[in-house]
């Protein structure tokens, strides 16, 4: 489950940077490539709730199985009709967006399944919060690994082989894991457009912003690195700032999992993000290549450990049944402030320099920070259980 999990994700670090990557090698521009992958990320983020609705109410195996053809079928057009740019027979514009948007909303999403299914098999016990730590650190793996390889083969091979494995790994990784049949959670059987929804949670409505605000950071703060090493003669070394800042969630990921904490998880959050907006701030004023390895890795290690506490916290507050809706809500709000990161970051590379780019993950993470510190109240565990039992009752 977990290779297969960790197979399935990769792509998602892949997709968002090698479309950028794509069309700015096909039409030399960071703006539209930003804007292109951006539209991808905001159908992941639209159809994800849908898509984990599904599988709370059938089953993931049965869903997962249409969506990863529907991805394949998307992502052949969007590369045909990315590469028809640079000819003298272009396609129209609106189906390179449509492509992207297709496949982008159906992206396999693997990363909420896997954590439903450590929910199912481990609640009740002190080992899930030890495993939700370590679906985070896995994420940050896929963090690092996702974005050195497509930018490797993106710039060293040829410009489309990059999208062509994300594409490759996203069929597989989606088929392997619907194979795990022992570790699938029963199907819940409701309605999937009737019963109650894991919006209602009030919690959620919290989470939902920090998510988006992380999004924006990683979104933003890849598209910058990127245009960062491009900015200094290093472009081959994009893949590495990229991995420095995902060591550095990693690592701290690890060390967080293994800390037994006393302190409340809302007020942890709290704290890791206002570390996160230091460091982003922090990288708007670097000016050489190996202080900026340097501090990205610093800037990193905030990264995880906020994710781990909005997770964990969402899988408190939730009600059992509704947990992969939860998850893919919160995974959707992470998708589209990345679409929001990218294209913002983009527009501001081309319209200032690479370094401007950070200071969108420096706002973002801010603007989350204040929205953890007023939402104090509903992210108290206990008393946003009690708030949504009766919504837990419907049949």
């Amino acid at each position: 489950m977990v290779l297969f999990g960790f197979v399935g994700r990769l792509p998602l670090s892949m997709v968002g940077l090698g479309s950028v990557l794509l069309v700015e090698s096909y039409t030399g521009s960071y703006g539209l490539g930003g804007v292109v992958a951006a539209t991808g990320a905001v159908a992941t983020a639209v159809l994800g709730p849908v898509i984990g609705r599904y599988a709370d109410s059938v089953g993931q195996r049965r869903v997962l199985l249409p969506i990863v053809v529907v991805h394949l079928v998307g992502g052949l057009v969007f590369l045909f009709s990315v590469r028809s740019q640079s000819g003298d027979h272009a396609w129209p514009l609106w189906v390179v967006f449509v492509a992207v948007g297709v496949a982008g909303g159906a992206l396999p999403p693997i990363s909420s399944m896997i954590r439903t299914r450590w929910s199912y098999l481990l609640r009740g016990s002190p080992r899930l919060n030890t495993a939700l730590a370590f679906e985070s650190v896995v994420d940050e793996l896929v963090f690092i690994v996702g974005p050195v390889l497509v930018t490797f083969l993106s710039t060293t091979g040829h410009t489309t082989s990059g999208l062509v494995t994300a594409f490759t790994l996203a069929v597989a990784g989606g088929l392997l894991f619907a194979a795990q049949v022992e570790t699938e959670p029963p199907p819940s059987g409701h309605h999937p457009h009737r019963g109650p929804s894991a919006l209602r949670t009030p919690g959620l409505l919290v989470l939902c912003p920090v998510g988006a605000a992380l999004g924006m950071v990683l979104g933003s703060v890849q598209v910058g690195l990127v245009a960062f090493a491009d900015k200094v003669d290093k472009e081959a070394l994009s893949g590495v700032l990229i991995a420095s800042l995902a060591v550095g969630s990693m690592v701290a990921g690890i060390l967080w999992g293994l800390r037994h904490w006393s302190s409340e998880l809302r007020r942890r959050l709290l704290l890791t993000l206002a570390a996160l907006s230091a460091g982003s701030l922090a990288l708007v004023f670097v000016p050489t290549m190996w202080l900026m390895l340097v501090l990205v890795f610093l800037a990193g290690t905030a990264v995880s450990p906020s994710l781990i506490s909005a997770f964990t916290l969402t899988e408190r507050l939730i009600p059992p049944r509704l947990v992969t809706e939860g998850f893919t809500w919160l995974g959707t709000a992470i998708g589209l402030g990345v679409a929001v990161g990218v294209a913002a970051a983009g527009k501001l590379i081309d319209r200032f320099d690479a370094n401007a780019a950070f200071a969108v993950a420096a706002v973002a993470a801010g603007i989350a920070t204040a929205v953890v510190l007023v939402g104090q109240p509903v992210l108290d565990e206990q008393r946003v259980r009690s708030a949504v039992v009766p919504a837990s009752r419907v049949p």
